[in-house]
């Protein structure tokens, strides 16, 4: 595990399967995308880094959810390079596919909490 500094105190926290992000008043944790097959772990790290970056750069934005967000990106760039062998499955996407994987990640982790019940 590799711990980042980022702005205001956060702290962005690196494996190999997951990524977490820490500031004053939550944990944001996002895993690895769940694919059938893994075909080559290489270059997974350095396609979190580029859909992380990239994500920030375009949107310029360093606050807490635009952090959460990227590390989303970040993810789904990352599961797209280990689908196939070096960069060629980056030949074979575009902002649809990437947009479509983002949220798929929502899918994957949204859920309503059922609101409480007092007994009474």
């Amino acid at each position: 595990m590799e711990a980042l500094p980022l702005a205001d105190g956060q702290v962005l926290v690196r494996s190999t399967a997951s990524h977490v992000l820490i500031d004053d008043s939550r944990i944001f944790y996002v895993p690895a995308f769940p694919l059938e097959e893994v075909f080559d772990p290489t270059g997974a790290g350095d396609a979190f880094a580029g859909g992380f970056m990239g994500h920030l750069a375009r949107s310029n934005d360093l606050s807490s959810a635009n952090l959460r967000r990227a590390m989303v990106y970040g993810a789904t760039m990352g599961s797209f390079a280990v689908e196939r062998f070096s960069v060629y499955r980056f030949d074979e996407i575009g902002p649809a596919e990437v947009t479509a994987r983002a949220r798929q990640f929502e899918d994957l982790v949204h859920f309503e909490i059922e609101p409480e019940r007092v007994a009474g």
